[in-house]
Order: structure tokens, then C-alpha cells, then sequence
């Protein structure tokens, strides 16, 4: 599983990005409106950065910026880390363990092509979890 190349994670994914100029506000409601926890920042359909939740919390909400007036380039991670589409997913992995971040931006020739998330890695490890919890909550609340 954790073998299958990154291609295989991102084939029906929408690449959702954002220009440079776009106000963290507009930014804030693309990522609630689209449920994702991030955005890559083009310029020229070239990705030059990833404006993330932890972007809008740590510099703008508690930096005391106006999101309205601040501009996405002003706050967002710069040349942050990629992978190539044909990478295996355990690189993935590997790339955000290291690094510290939960999303991985996938380009090909620079130009953005999906967005690999800690979620997206795990994949079905994850859903398998997440289902084994809620069986034991629900245990749990019928022997309480």
C-alpha cells in the first residue's frame, strides 16, 4: 500500500490553487468551501508557495493581521517542499515526517498538478483506524 505511487492518490483530485494577490480571507473561504487544509500559491501557473490552516492561525489571526487586507504572498510558506507524481507514496511520508507539515504539494515541471495530505498517505491504514474507533465509541456508550 504505502508503495503505490503518488499519481495513484491524486488521480480524481480537483488542483485547487490561488494567486498570489488573493486576501487570506479569500483564502480562508476556498479552503471551508472546498473542505481542504490548504491551498497552493501560484504565480504564472507556477507554484510558488502553500498557504496552510497553520499559516492563517500562526501568522495572520495571532500576528494581528487583518485578513481582509493581507495578502496571501505576505503569510504564506515559500518554496515549501514537493513531490513528483511518480514518487512513491512512502516518500510522501517520509517528506512530512521530516519537515513537520501535513501537506505536500505534487507538481510536475513546476507547475502544481495535487496535494498530497497525512490523511491522503494513510489512506486505507487510516479509514481502518477511524472505523475501529467509532466501533468502540459506540461499545462504550451502550455499556455505560
Amino acid at each position: 500500500m504505502p508503495n503505490r505511487p503518488i499519481r495513484a492518490i491524486i488521480r480524481n483530485q480537483r488542483v485547487i490553487t490561488v494567486p498570489t494577490d488573493a486576501t487570506v480571507r479569500t483564502a480562508a473561504h476556498m479552503m471551508r468551501e472546498y473542505q481542504i487544509g490548504s491551498l497552493m500559491v501560484v504565480e504564472d501557473d507556477r507554484l510558488v508557495g502553500i498557504f496552510t490552516e497553520r499559516d492563517a492561525l500562526f501568522r495572520v489571526l495571532a500576528g494581528g493581521l487583518d485578513p481582509g487586507r493581507t495578502r496571501v504572498e505576505q503569510v504564506m510558506t515559500r518554496e515549501p517542499t514537493t513531490i513528483a507524481p511518480d514518487r512513491p507514496v512512502v516518500h510522501a511520508l517520509h517528506l512530512m515526517h521530516d519537515g513537520g507539515f501535513r501537506h505536500l504539494p505534487v507538481v510536475e515541471r513546476g507547475r502544481p498538478v495535487g496535494m498530497v495530505s497525512i490523511r491522503d498517505a494513510m489512506g486505507m491504514e487510516l479509514a481502518r483506524f477511524e472505523q475501529e474507533a467509532d466501533e468502540k465509541q459506540a461499545i462504550a456508550e451502550i455499556l455505560a
